[in-house]
């Protein structure tokens, strides 16, 4: 039985987007395309990230909704837009094997269109085997060994978040930078991935 209710969920996503948005404006990035898919906590994530990077970055950013079946038109238009870094925050209410069908397609499309930049992957499709599956795929592998690939994972008992780069087509992570939680955002964290309350002392 989950530990966290629907609006700690959203609250949570708050928390952790306000974060990542830190994390890219701390790279010196000024334009970045968030993609997230079409429900209610990744695009909690996505608008934290991108409100969060927008005010400390002053750069610009774009919010793409990704939803079956518009896949290839979302490569389109990234590739359009044509960011430094794309965000993959994919996750969220919607049964993981759709979403993470989804998140194949699309990486599939990007790597058919060429689409610039680097790319930001979200823990939850990473942890899933999202990238792991993508990467069965002959031209999503030539596309992602040509460019730089990371992912944000969660120490849960360290309280942090981390920045890590992938290796590709390992997919073995090395660590870049952390970020230390709040004792809040830390035990909503627990409660909603691990099933667990944290008492601090």
């Amino acid at each position: 039985m989950p530990l966290t209710t629907f609006e700690e969920e959203i609250y949570l996503r708050a928390l952790t987007g306000r974060l990542v948005g830190k994390a890219l404006a701390d790279l010196g990035l000024n334009k970045v395309a968030v993609v997230a898919s079409k429900n209610i906590i990744c695009s909690s994530i996505a608008t934290a990230t991108e409100a969060t990077f927008l005010t400390l970055s002053g750069g610009v950013t774009y919010h793409f909704l990704v939803e079956p079946g518009n896949e290839e038109e979302i490569a389109k238009r990234l590739k359009e837009f044509s960011a430094q870094t794309v965000l993959l925050q994919f996750g969220g209410e919607t049964p993981i094997e759709e979403t993470k069908k989804s998140f194949v397609k699309l990486l599939k499309a990007m790597a058919e269109e060429g689409v610039p930049g680097s790319l930001v992957i979200h823990v939850r499709i990473f942890a899933a085997g999202g990238l792991k599956e993508a990467l069965e795929d002959e031209k999503v592998k030539e596309y992602l060994e040509s460019k730089d690939v990371f992912v944000y994972t969660v120490g849960f008992d360290e309280g942090k978040v981390y920045v890590n780069k992938v290796k590709v087509p390992s997919l073995e992570l090395v660590r870049l930078t952390e970020y230390q939680v709040t004792l809040e955002h830390a035990d909503l964290l627990n409660r909603s991935l691990k099933d667990r309350k944290v008492t601090f002392s």
